[in-house]
């Protein structure tokens, strides 16, 4: 068996798993731009996959967006057998924002590498498994268990509005396959996730004139801010996977005015559960009031630890099967980069993440797909559809 670190080349066969059709598809997908805050767009994508669905000869439910977010698509597929089946959840929404496309990374290949914003997070493996699943169904009539994909429009915030629907649907299945990323060049695929946990941090200051000599009463909310970063993001420890990081601040109103008000938001990812009670409590400390400045602290959502679990460990081993019938090894690990697939896996229901496309650069404007990659992960899909019982 030869590793993914070198995937084995997708080149056109009779066996309907040809690279270059499969990247057709994911360029019509990829065309359409659909960051969450951007609902007409990820409602454009829902329509490409009930599209895709409906080829199948699925079963769809669309669920109205709540909160401000696009629609859900549920598309369901009777197997051979009855009872809990296999549930397909990935997201359609991107952190790229419109005009990515015709700016910092429109679509273009370079060799075996395809560009594009969401083509490695997530629609290339989202395609990937509409693909694969036509495929069986072409091939042998259908897969062995029923077979419900689930379509979401807000994974890269957090799923705020979904994840309910997401364990709901979950807790119905007996396995959950998310075709996120494959990690690392090797091709790895996901039987573990680190906790998430947002905030939110408000800082108020004092007023008073920038340029005036009487400013020495003000107090300035960006500065403490800054402050705060600093000591915020200090507390990281990436050698063992513990990182807080501010993405986003604004503060201040004119450059003559000492800011009053600031306000950022705060990402940390936790490996432990030791980890997750340490974060929640440098969070909480950074709320009072000190020389005429007072913060916020306010807690966001959580994903919840994915740790590897029996149930989940055994279903990697029958996609371990799968790979080795089709001549490479499969390797698996706890990573992080959240995903849904925190809240199926936290359950104990079995879940293994990262079945989808080889590549890099996500939430860059680097990212791109391995072409090489598509034949062989979507026989993989496959060969799990038509394997798990």
């Amino acid at each position: 068996m030869r590793p993914m670190s070198t995937p084995p080349t997708s080149t056109p066969n009779d066996d309907g798993f040809d690279g270059e059709e499969i990247l057709a598809g994911i360029r019509e997908w990829i065309g359409v731009e659909s960051p969450t805050i951007h609902p007409p767009g990820v409602n454009r994508m829902m329509d490409l996959a009930e599209q895709a669905m409906r080829t199948v000869g699925a079963e769809i439910e669309r669920i109205p967006g709540t909160d401000g977010y696009a629609d859900v698509v549920k598309a369901r597929i009777p197997g051979r057998q009855d009872g809990p089946g296999i549930l397909v959840l990935g997201h359609l929404d991107t952190v790229h924002t419109l005009g990515t496309l015709d700016g910092p990374l429109p679509m273009r290949r370079d060799g075996d590498r395809f560009y594009g914003p969401g083509t490695y997070d997530m629609k290339g493996g989202m395609y990937l498994a509409c693909h694969a699943l036509r495929r069986v169904v072409e091939r042998s009539g259908g897969p062995e268990l029923p077979v419900t994909f689930m379509f979401i429009p807000d994974e890269e915030v957090g799923s705020p509005s979904t994840r309910r629907l997401i364990e709901e649907e979950a807790q119905r299945s007996a396995f959950v396959l998310v075709p996120e990323p494959a990690k690392g060049a090797d091709g790895r695929v996901v039987t573990g996730r680190h906790a998430f946990l947002r905030y939110k941090l408000r800082v108020h200051g004092q007023p008073a004139h920038a340029g005036s000599e009487n400013n020495r009463l003000g107090r300035s909310a960006v500065r403490a801010m800054a402050n705060l970063i600093e000591r915020i993001e200090s507390w990281s420890d990436r050698s063992r996977g513990q990182t807080y990081s501010v993405g986003v601040v604004r503060g201040g109103t004119f450059v003559n005015v000492i800011p009053i008000e600031c306000y950022a938001e705060v990402l940390c990812v936790a490996p432990s559960e030791a980890d997750m009670d340490l974060v929640r409590a440098r969070m909480a400390g950074l709320a009072g009031e000190a020389d005429g400045v007072r913060v916020e602290v306010e807690a966001g959502s959580v994903r919840p630890l994915f740790r590897p679990h029996a149930g989940t460990l055994d279903l990697f081993e029958t996609a371990r099967g799968v790979a080795g019938d089709l001549g490479f090894e499969l390797q698996h690990g706890q990573f992080g980069g959240g995903s849904d697939g925190n809240f199926t896996g936290a359950l104990g229901i079995p879940t293994l993440d990262g079945l989808g496309v080889c590549g890099d650069g996500a939430h860059t404007h680097g990212e791109h797909l391995l072409v090489s990659s598509l034949g062989p992960r979507a026989r993989l899909l496959a060969g799990m559809f038509e394997r798990l019982e």
